[in-house]
């Protein structure tokens, strides 16, 4: 599809963008501007309680980024009143009825747009299951609304995560879920027991007069529980693919675009190449293995690591925008790169040796850390067994040095211990996707590129 005539469509359109201070919603926002400068209006959503402090976000949050330097240097000194012109953000919050916005807001708005593109979202795998369900949830729900309340609405698209498949094996299908479906097969899924499981729960947390913290850690984990019950791995795709499901039920004849990225890394190359915002999912292991602290890994060699370059991920939520207006639909796209150009963990790791052997990080000191290739285990188990007896042997000196009263020592050995932990609850986390074994097919996505 000729990306001239999608750039001609986006003209004098009026797009409604939520989570619009999130990493995709950012390069989306900048890709637009850049490519279509006549675009009439784009709506962002900013969570903020005034107007004033939506204002600010957007300016230090997404403006004030290196990302917009290419649009900067394009535009000059016109560039703050283009923003000013093409940019209203509002303040509000997907997780409320309505976004949280006011009667006015709703009206004007309601008016104006013609597409929705909803990116909000809470990432973290082990979230507080009631912030999880409110905004993975609760938020495409209330965004499903809004979008049929617009009189010119012409696509809704909703950005969810192409792991709401949890562990599934072998070649995994573009498919919607149906209400109440489970990846384990158990019955009784149902949304609305899960939002009052949340409230009773709360309040039953708040009325023993627990410490925020305690509160905090108790929603994570039943999150964790309501999540593997129903056979989800994490809190995170579990909450996705219950909001997936209420758009569904919810649309009506709402055209719809359900796009479903993998792992989503730095840009490929616009508006530059490798711009990304802080250490994301993969970016952690490179820059910890570069600093030379991790010589073990936990994986399998043959898993196929499923990234998609965030640049190529925004453009193919705008195709979709032209490919799909008007249709009345629901259509799912799984972007990612496993299906026409696997990239094995083992290929990934030969990759980050060879960088790190030509380009060596630089310490603090000055000091350029050379690395080895390090260890790989592919048998959980194995590992499994290493923590274990790290953690006994731990508690054995624990014990023995209470006794000796060697108070320096026990201070230590509590700080190592509690990182052991922390790594075993790390391992339980990500251990579904080291050893992932399906491959995601973009059979949709590739016939419009082609």
């Amino acid at each position: 599809m000729d990306f001239g005539s999608i750039n001609k469509f986006l003209e004098n359109k009026t797009i409604f963008v939520t989570g619009a201070t999130g990493f995709i919603a950012k390069i989306l926002i900048e890709k637009i501007l850049r490519t279509q400068p006549n675009v009439k209006k784009l709506y962002l959503l900013v969570r903020a309680k005034d107007a004033t402090t939506a204002n600010t976000r957007l300016r230090e949050e997404v403006l004030g980024k290196e990302l917009f330097k290419v649009l900067r240097e394009k535009l000059g000194a016109s560039f703050e009143g283009f923003m000013l012109e093409k940019l209203s953000a509002v303040a509000g919050d997907t997780s409320y009825d309505n976004l949280g916005l006011t009667h006015h807001q709703l009206n004007q708005m309601y008016e104006d747009i013609d597409i929705v593109i909803n990116v909000a979202a809470t990432t973290k795998f082990w979230e507080r299951y009631d912030v999880a369900l409110g905004v993975n949830t609760l938020g495409p729900k209330h965004v499903v609304n809004f979008a049929n309340n617009c009189s010119k609405i012409q696509l809704l698209i909703h950005v969810s995560t192409a792991y709401v498949c949890g562990e599934k094996k072998g070649l995994i299908s573009e498919k919607p879920y149906e209400m109440g479906e489970t990846l384990n097969g158990v019955s009784g899924l149902d949304i609305d027991f899960e939002k009052k499981l949340i409230d009773h729960t709360l309040k039953n947390l708040k009325a023993q007069q627990l410490q925020e913290k305690d509160i905090r850690q108790r929603m994570k984990d039943l999150g964790s529980q309501r999540a593997k019950y129903y056979g989800w791995p994490n809190t995170y795709v579990f909450t996705k693919a219950m909001g997936e499901m209420l758009i569904g039920k919810l649309r009506g004849n709402l055209p719809v675009v359900i796009l479903r990225p993998t792992i989503v890394c730095s840009t490929f190359k616009e508006p530059f190449p490798g711009w990304v915002e802080g250490c994301r999912t993969i970016d952690s292991v490179t820059t910890t293995y570069g600093k030379g602290r991790l010589t073990l890994f936990l994986a399998d060699n043959s898993t196929v690591l499923d990234l998609i370059p965030a640049d190529m991920f925004v453009n193919s939520m705008i195709v979709a925008i032209k490919a799909h207006v008007n249709n009345s639909d629901l259509t799912i796209y799984q972007v990612g790169s496993s299906y026409r150009n696997p990239l094995t963990f083992k290929e990934t790791h030969e990759f980050h040796y060879h960088y790190f052997a030509r380009n060596p990080w630089t310490s603090d000191e000055g000091k350029s850390i050379k690395l080895g290739k390090g260890v790989v285990l592919n048998n959980i188990l194995t590992f499994q067994i290493i923590l274990f007896v790290w953690q006994f042997l731990v508690q054995m000196i624990l014990i023995f040095t209470t006794r000796m009263g060697c108070s320096n020592m026990q201070h230590r050995l509590y700080k190592f211990d509690k990182k052991l932990k922390i790594v075993t609850k790390l391992v339980d986390l990500y251990k579904p996707y080291l050893f992932f074994k399906g491959m995601k097919t973009c059979i949709n996505i590739v016939s419009y590129y082609c």
